[in-house]
């Protein structure tokens, strides 16, 4: 495994299990158990996904200790925008059954007053030591500068969804000149459009190249990158599949013709300006979750 140190020194494990999606209950225990049993120490999770207690389950049922695993989560938008953001992270303490979480992320970007007033409630959490680092997740470079504008305590973590259709290099290079770490959600494309990113045809020759898999050759361009992972999976041969990256490294030719394959326009994911819009819409009942634009 390889460790970073975030902004503030804590040590951040560079690959971890997702659980976007996936159910509360025996498939995210399950999930997480394999993982631990595999060899990670990172889980992500979120308020959104109703699954937090299942991840401190699942680490149980592994045989760790909660100081054992890094846990990340995140804050909704709803709390975000009602002001419910410590109401939010005591929630996911409890549900965690844990005193603190070893980093708390802002879920997407509202109104900026929003935004500021949330991010400040997460400082005096980390200043009370229930959180470890802090950060924001789906945040533009405008945005993160209006928090670095505004808070006292700049983010550790900006995680984003990046592909290698999508690879944000932009956002990456700006949050490493802020001392703030990119975390990849989603990296083999997310819902729907798997495939497309793990049977491209430049990706499996890389594969064929190195002796691995299309998955563990996307996992580890983004560790190159400097960008902590989350891949998410539910089936055991694929979780372990997953954390197999660290044998190997991709030369600079293979690393400029995956940064090659990117075309944003046909790989879009939500506008970070929009996403006040939309989860308004949700809380006025009119959409269920933000679709992709």
């Amino acid at each position: 495994m390889i460790y970073v140190k975030l902004n503030n020194g804590v040590e951040v494990p560079m690959l971890g299990l997702g659980v976007f999606r996936t159910p509360e209950g025996e498939e995210t225990i399950n999930a997480v158990k394999w993982a631990m049993e595999a060899g990670y120490r990172h889980v992500d999770t979120a308020k959104m996904y109703h699954n937090e207690a299942s991840v401190s389950a699942g680490i149980k049922a592994a045989g760790l200790k909660r100081e054992d695993v890094f846990i990340t989560s995140k804050i909704i938008p709803e709390d975000i925008i009602l002001g419910k953001t410590a109401e939010g992270f005591d929630q996911t303490l409890a549900e965690l059954g844990s005193d603190y979480v070893d980093l708390m992320l802002l879920h997407f970007p509202m109104k900026d007053e929003m935004n500021i007033a949330a991010y400040k409630t997460l400082e005096e959490y980390y200043k009370a030591g229930k959180a470890r680092a802090i950060g924001v997740s789906n945040y533009n470079n405008r945005q993160l500068g209006v928090i670095l504008d505004n808070c006292e305590i700049a983010p550790a973590v900006n995680q984003i969804h990046i592909t290698p259709f999508a690879n944000e290099q932009e956002r990456l290079d700006f949050c490493m000149s802020k001392g703030i770490y990119t975390e990849a959600a989603s990296p083999f494309g997310g819902t729907g459009r798997t495939d497309a990113v793990l049977k491209n045809p430049t990706i499996c020759a890389i594969a064929e190249e190195v002796g691995k898999s299309p998955a563990q050759v996307v996992i580890r361009w983004n560790l190159q990158r400097g960008t902590i992972m989350i891949p998410k999976s539910v089936h055991q041969e694929r979780i372990i599949s997953n954390f197999d990256v660290f044998d190997f490294e991709l030369n600079d030719e293979q690393m400029s013709k995956i940064l090659a394959l990117n075309d944003p326009d046909n790989y879009p994911f939500m506008d970070a300006e929009s996403a006040y819009d939309r989860w308004s819409a949700r809380l006025r009942g009119e959409e269920t979750f933000p679709p992709r634009r």
